[in-house]
């Protein structure tokens, strides 16, 4: 690793051109004309300088499916797509619902070197619903866990969920549920409504989100603790949560890249990338998570980033699986659909996808402002270019994007993490350990 550099001319979130003199992993100087004898510089004219992305989010698969992703490629697609830290989901096998489990995938995203990848702990045993995990001893572990979560399956049973945030509650911890009644989704296929009558495929309504919503909300206030709503998809579920902010619950909620963009009417080709839980929903819920996200009742963007192997999307739609890849594509999805419409500024983007993240999940190091003494963990963004997202710029294990074929604005020139170079000048670095 290059011990000093100078990122010269940086908009540090959008703002007047900046210098940034990078020493040991620390932002040691800011300003204009800033210079040191034998510095590697950076010519960031014209780019974006936005603190390390952080995602509170994602599927890494592993262990269990390394055949969909593994912890390595994972933390490579976070990195491509100017992320320094994800949050890894529990659904592996085994299930991280242990101290051991959440502390093998903490060491595996040490040995890879890219991002810092934090482990989400499950709520309950197996993600059954049950009974409660070991959330005293992951939290304890050397992990830190402070985000758990059943993703992939609702904690539907209101007695665990009151207990689990109960538990939580002793350490500062938080419940991401997946707000998902699962008697008002069975065979559930996409949306429900006119689209999904015209195509005849049992439809997914909006109430199966909401009403857990509105429980759990409920619950927290109880209780008196913190809960985190996850991929956030309905305008009926942007009220309740705006309505449980203005009564001073502690609840947070995030938007997916995907469902700021895309629309239900996507499924009438019957092609499986579409293909996603919550599913993609009417324009005018993606007008109002929009609006969410601006206003601040959505906190934050986060990717839900879903591998899966080809034959697991090569197939016909009802047997696919539900999920998309979205690591790389995140922030490019994020200006076309709320920079580049005047719904965010730049420095709203480092909000949400970078400071208010990092917050959510108590996650020390990241999400810090670009200024002397900070860790030098950023990414510097294109805004200028547009061009049709490829498959060459996924660089995780899995293909499955929605966005392959389609033009996206921007990208991600380099990436820091901890000063340590892991996109330089566009191109994912094989070691980011080595010096430039």
């Amino acid at each position: 690793m290059t011990d000093v550099l100078i990122v010269r001319g940086a908009r540090i979130e959008g703002g007047n051109p900046t210098d940034l003199l990078v020493e040991n992993g620390i932002i040691a100087e800011s300003g204009t004309h800033v210079s040191r004898a034998g510095a590697r510089v950076i010519d960031a004219d014209g780019l974006v300088a936005l603190p390390g992305l952080v995602d509170l989010h994602t599927h890494l698969r592993e262990p269990g499916f390394e055949a969909s992703e593994t912890i390595l490629t994972g933390s490579r697609a976070a990195a491509a797509g100017g992320f320094t830290a994800v949050f890894a989901m529990p659904n592996t096998s085994p299930v991280a619902d242990t101290a051991g489990v959440v502390e093998q995938e903490l060491a595996l995203g040490e040995a890879a070197g890219y991002v810092t990848v934090q482990p989400i702990g499950a709520v309950t045993v197996g993600q059954k619903g049950e009974r409660l995990a070991e959330l005293g001893a992951m939290a304890d572990s050397r992990a830190r866990v402070r985000v758990f979560s059943d993703d992939g399956f609702c904690v539907w049973d209101p007695l665990i969920m009151r207990r689990a945030l109960e538990y939580v509650k002793a350490f500062d911890g938080v419940i991401a549920q997946h707000a998902q009644d699962p008697r008002l989704t069975e065979g559930a296929q996409m949306n429900e409504g006119a689209v999904s009558a015209d195509l005849g495929l049992a439809g997914w309504p909006a109430v199966a989100e909401e009403s857990i919503i509105a429980r759990d909300v409920l619950l927290a206030e109880h209780v008196g603790s913190r809960l985190h709503v996850c991929h956030l998809s309905t305008a009926g579920s942007v009220d309740i949560i705006r309505w449980a902010k203005k009564r001073g619950v502690a609840v947070t909620a995030e938007v997916t890249p995907h469902h700021l963009l895309l629309t239900e009417e996507l499924v009438r080709g019957y092609d499986a990338r579409f293909k996603v839980n919550p599913p993609l929903r009417r324009e005018e819920d993606v007008i109002a998570v929009r609006e969410g996200l601006a206003d601040g009742t959505i906190d934050i963007v986060a990717t839900d980033h879903a591998p899966h192997p080809t034959e697991a999307k090569a197939c016909e739609w009802q047997a696919a699986a539900n999920g998309m890849v979205g690591l790389e594509s995140a922030l490019r999805v994020v200006q076309q659909a709320c920079v580049d419409t005047g719904m965010l500024t730049w420095g709203d983007v480092a909000r949400v996808m970078s400071r208010t993240p990092a917050r959510i999940g108590r996650l020390a190091g990241h999400g810090t402002p670009l200024t002397v003494g900070n860790p030098a963990s950023l990414a510097l963004y294109d805004p200028r270019p547009a061009r049709p997202f490829a498959v060459s710029d996924l660089q995780g294990r899995s293909t499955n994007s929605p966005y392959v074929g389609r033009e996206l604005p921007g990208e991600v020139r380099w990436t820091l993490y901890g000063g340590r170079v892991t996109v330089a000048d566009g191109e994912l670095r094989e070691d980011p350990a080595a010096a430039l």
